[in-house]
């Protein structure tokens, strides 16, 4: 009798916390058609800071995540829970493959 038996398969490894946050502050950025340097001028930091944070270079202190939330109009809860779903889709794993052994 024919046995199926999953493949395991190599995981990509997880992005970091801070890669995930800059994508979506820049996402959020872009949504609300803003330059680097408006969001950054209102956020009360510049705009090489703001350009390391949203391409992951930064660990960003949560004063500064509060002040650029604060500049794209996001609470806290929400940026930190999108920040949360995309972690958790990028964790998720594959589909399993399945081999019939004989």
């Amino acid at each position: 009798m024919a046995e199926i038996i999953p493949l395991r398969t190599p995981r990509a490894p997880e992005p970091l916390w801070r890669d995930v946050l800059g994508a979506e502050l820049r996402r959020r950025r872009h949504d609300r058609g803003e330059r680097l340097a408006d969001t950054a001028d209102r956020a009360g930091v510049s705009p090489q800071y703001l350009s390391e944070m949203e391409r992951g270079l930064k660990e960003p202190s949560s004063e500064m995540i509060a002040a650029v939330a604060g500049a794209l109009e996001v609470t806290l809860v929400d940026l930190t829970t999108a920040v949360a779903d995309g972690l958790r889709a990028a964790a998720a794993p594959p589909a399993a493959a399945m081999v019939l052994a004989a």
